[in-house]
């Protein structure tokens, strides 16, 4: 049993860029299931923890950390192997802005809330809104396909920040029927950190029934 507890949720792409994070530099953690669909989140006792009632947070070094870039940057500043961003200005500048095209701009507008705002109070279908999954989603792809590498992974020969943040959006992007056709450096990144252990058991169908 460690003591470092990452409440998560098998779906939430958020949760899975901190599982790949945890994996990739070997830290042991216990995954505690909050479902976003029962409404775990919203439960007083872990709003008074986590005042979004967001996943994932992460109980360690007796803080609770939430946000999961935030969380990530906090394990790798303690756990500085294999690096997330670069200490170089130039590189870390370059892998936040590619990482933030998909937790800034792509993710915010297609996770759970938004869509089931969309669906209970605007009164869409449910087609209407996987065309605005698609549209956002293909909208931020588009320029992430400008910036990722001819060859390798955004990391180079490891991944890295921009890694970690694209491979669950691809999962979406598949959910939710997306062309890949256009992107095709994406498609060759998300293929080749699926070979890596890390991603294989950090991905949704490798934990769903943990």
């Amino acid at each position: 049993m460690t003591d470092i507890i990452l409440y998560d949720y098998w779906r939430s792409s958020a949760s899975y860029r901190v599982r790949i994070a945890l994996n990739l530099k070997g830290v042991a953690y216990t995954a505690v299931n909050t479902s976003l669909l029962d409404g775990d989140q919203k439960a007083p006792a872990y709003v008074a923890r986590n005042p979004q009632g967001f996943v994932p947070m992460l109980s360690i070094d007796g803080l609770d950390l939430t946000q999961s870039l935030a969380i990530i940057d906090y394990l790798d500043a303690k756990y500085d192997d294999p690096p997330m961003v670069s200490r170089d200005p130039v590189e870390r500048a370059t892998t936040l802005a590619q990482a933030m095209v998909i937790a800034a701009d792509i993710h915010p507008v297609n996770n759970l809330r938004i869509l089931k705002y969309l669906k209970n109070e605007l009164g869409q279908e449910q087609e209407a809104i996987n065309k605005w999954n698609r549209h956002w989603i293909g909208e931020g792809f588009a320029a992430l396909e400008t910036m990722a590498p001819k060859a390798g992974l955004f990391g180079g020969e490891q991944p890295n920040l921009a890694d970690v943040c694209l491979i669950p959006q691809m999962a979406n992007a598949r959910r939710f029927d997306t062309d890949l056709n256009p992107f095709p450096r994406l498609v060759r990144i998300d293929a080749d950190c699926n070979q890596l252990d890390a991603f294989q058991k950090a991905a949704p169908e490798a934990v769903k029934d943990q």
